[in-house]
């Protein structure tokens, strides 16, 4: 595509992280600086702030404020799930795009979210192209999940695992001080990969991690499940069990699966894996505990990753970067650099490598029990969770960013 000026929209979508403001914040506070962006506006609630005219306008913003975003967690202009149909079928919501394109001159489109998003904006990008309007259309990858192709690993999955990490270590010693045997499992996020729950795994690098961990690469199987236990709790009396909410049987079921509740996606509710559990090993005669960390996985910003916050950071600028220069229909993605050295660079790469498309964990990563984690997983891991960030405290505790959301008047 071309260099082209005109005005840019950002919009945040899907399911919030730590760290998806800190990306808004690099992409905002370059957007401001560009000489080719006539004006910078952030959609409210994703693509339908898109499709219901509804903008704010960040001239208004205080850079200070822009830049406390960094700390600031979850979606700090909302987000949504919406799904975009096939525009072959009903391009009704493309031609509304194209039409608030067109009115408010925009050039330029930003959309920060997963699998789901980047889908979106491939969609919206083909469209804009097809329709001969120029629009340089640029997604800025989020999901704790990790599960995005075309990146090595995702913006909120570092935070997200050392999250996890501090969590189960502390798991970990509480279930340590009771003589009688005790048993305590540790629900985690992820439907098909298991990243999240891999990040279990880095407790044990200090003493502390979880016994078993059960992921969505393998097929799960209550027969084994049981008999791991035992074997844990028979040599040490207690054990932790890290599981993903996403395992699933032989048969492709999934332990927590409510077909009753689908999103607008078509994704079944999950949930319940924990206490499932649980009722498995009280058969055993064992006392049980399930632990759902749930939200506080994606937005436990004071256990956030000084590492994560800055390459987020960076990915809403090079984003910003690239699509200045002329790249559209991309990604920014990571991508890891050889050496002993932990270092990465910001490579933009097609959204069509990225939608709907889920990166699993390797198979060799995964130990021949199917309950623990190689030390490649460790080296892959590790560098993603370092650094403690310096935030704005007041009162002992977090300051987060203080926005106008001045609206654009329609």
């Amino acid at each position: 595509m071309k260099n082209l000026k005109g005005k840019c929209v950002f919009a945040q979508s899907g399911g919030p992280t730590t760290v998806i403001n800190a990306s808004i914040a690099g992409g905002l506070i370059e957007a401001l600086d560009n000489e080719n962006v006539t004006g910078v506006l952030c959609a409210h609630h994703g693509i339908k702030g898109v499709l219901d005219e509804d903008f704010f306008d960040i001239s208004f913003e205080d850079k200070a404020e822009l830049e406390a975003l960094k700390y600031t967690p979850a979606s700090a202009f909302g987000s949504v799930r919406y799904k975009l149909k096939n525009p072959d079928e009903n391009d009704s919501d493309y031609r509304r795009i194209l039409e608030i394109f067109k009115k408010y001159d925009v050039r330029y489109f930003f959309y920060n979210g997963g699998n789901d998003s980047m889908d979106t904006c491939d969609k919206i990008s083909k469209y804009m192209q097809k329709s001969g309007y120029d629009v340089n259309v640029i997604g800025i990858p989020k999901t704790i999940d990790n599960d995005l192709c075309g990146t090595d690993h995702c913006p909120g999955y570092g935070s997200a695992a050392k999250y996890i990490a501090n969590s189960v270590m502390e798991i970990n010693r509480d279930a340590s001080i009771y003589p009688s045997p005790l048993v305590i499992v540790v629900e985690i996020m992820g439907r098909n990969a298991g990243w999240l729950t891999a990040a279990s795994k880095l407790a044990s690098i200090n003493g502390f991690g979880a016994d078993l961990i059960y992921l969505p690469e393998t097929v799960f199987s209550y027969e084994k499940f049981l008999s791991d236990v035992k074997a844990v709790v028979d040599a040490k009396k207690y054990c932790v069990v890290a599981v993903s909410e996403g395992i699933r049987f032989a048969n492709g079921k999934y332990v927590g699966e409510d077909q009753s509740s689908t999103d607008v996606f078509g994704h079944s509710q999950l949930g319940g894996v924990g206490n499932a559990l649980k009722a498995q090993v009280k058969t055993l005669g064992i006392k049980c505990k399930a632990v759902e960390l749930n939200i506080l996985q994606r937005c436990a910003a004071h256990c956030a990753s000084a590492t994560d916050i800055e390459e987020s950071f960076n990915a809403g600028r090079y984003a910003v970067i690239k699509a200045t220069e002329g790249e559209t229909d991309k990604m920014i993605g990571f991508k890891r650099k050889g050496g002993a050295k932990y270092e990465i660079e910001y490579v933009a790469e097609p959204l069509s490598s990225a939608a709907n498309a889920e990166k699993k964990i390797p198979a060799e990563w995964i130990t021949e029990s199917g309950t623990d984690l190689t030390d490649d997983f460790v080296s892959y891991a590790l560098p993603l969770i370092s650094g403690e960030p310096e935030r704005r405290l007041k009162n002992g505790l977090p300051e987060y960013a203080k926005l106008k959301y001045v609206k654009i008047k329609a």
